[in-house]
């Protein structure tokens, strides 16, 4: 029962902290660029408003449509169980792992990219097809980075990753790990749809991945798309705070309160930090062109497979 109610407790938080990671990169990017920008929970009133507000949908638009902003909301939820904010804390982990995790992901992502071309908009239709092409040309460099901390863990929980991480201490500056998280930080960007990928605030079409897959949704269909999209963000920003700066983890279970609170404001902090790195990245880059794209993916799975080989040829270590 008290692993359960971790989960959920877990479960909450990402919902409730992804949104501020939205609005501490907004600000962030006003701040370079000499505004002052709305504050950083104008994100949670957005989703509140949204949820306010009443639903269109096309006259073209099967229940796919109506249905995947509950499944892509879903998925992303249940794939925050087996993303430990606080690892070590559940005595019994969820019977599943990182790559549970990646195609939880996934199954919200194909409905998102089908749901693009269920009212037939050309421009959701054109979303859809780009979004697929970044998904599948940064999965390999996602996998192969995902199998080298699993080697090194002698797992692919992500919970059991993170506790090792925290064990090697200081020994995790090595270049392996060095490696990967350049190329975790590059899928960070293109599952996020991020500058120099994409841009998440913009309206021109033509330029449009993620918001043109979303262009048909409003009211409360369009807080749970938003919303999931953040949730997603911040699953990702979680795996490297806590894989690549373990600080803050508590390799033991049975801590105390005070410990623990400690501890949740050390991965608050990293997250922040993290958000503020993303922030910088996309106000000192511009947006790629789309055939540009391939470049960048090339470069992660370079990082990743580099990385690969390294921790073979350091010995494993």
């Amino acid at each position: 029962m008290a692993d359960l109610a971790y989960y959920v407790i877990q479960m909450a938080l990402f919902i409730l902290i992804a949104p501020l990671v939205g609005g501490i990169i907004k600000k962030i990017k006003a701040f370079t660029q000499k505004r002052k920008g709305a504050p950083v929970y104008q994100v949670y009133l957005d989703i509140i408003k949204l949820f306010t507000k009443d639903t269109v949908v096309s006259n073209q638009a099967s229940w796919v449509f109506t249905a995947t902003p509950y499944i892509v909301f879903a998925s992303a939820a249940a794939a925050c169980a087996f993303v430990p904010v606080l690892p070590g804390i559940a005595m019994k982990p969820l019977p599943g792992d990182i790559f549970m995790v990646i195609y939880i992901l996934l199954l919200g992502k194909f409905f998102m990219a089908i749901s693009g071309l269920d009212t037939g908009s050309t421009f959701g239709g054109m979303g859809s097809s780009r979004e697929m092409m970044i998904s599948a040309i940064f999965e390999p460099s996602l996998i192969v980075a995902v199998i080298t901390l699993g080697f090194s863990a002698k797992s692919t929980s992500l919970g059991d990753i993170m506790l090792h991480s925290a064990r090697l201490g200081p020994a995790i500056v090595q270049p392996s790990y060095m490696l990967l998280l350049v190329s975790l930080v590059l899928i960070l960007i293109a599952e996020s749809s991020r500058i120099p990928l994409d841009d998440p605030s913009t309206h021109l079409e033509l330029t449009m991945v993620h918001e043109a897959m979303i262009l048909e949704y409003s009211g409360r269909y369009l807080a749970l798309m938003e919303l999931a999209s953040l949730i997603k963000q911040l699953i990702f920003i979680t795996i490297i705070a806590n894989v690549f700066i373990p600080a803050g983890i508590l390799v033991y279970a049975g801590s105390g309160f005070a410990v623990l609170m400690v501890s949740l404001l050390a991965y608050v902090a990293k997250v922040a930090a993290i958000s503020v790195a993303v922030a910088c990245i996309e106000a000192s880059t511009v947006k790629l062109r789309f055939f540009s794209i391939p470049n960048l993916a090339a470069l992660s799975f370079i990082a990743s497979f580099v990385g690969f080989l390294q921790y073979f040829t350091g010995g494993g270590n």
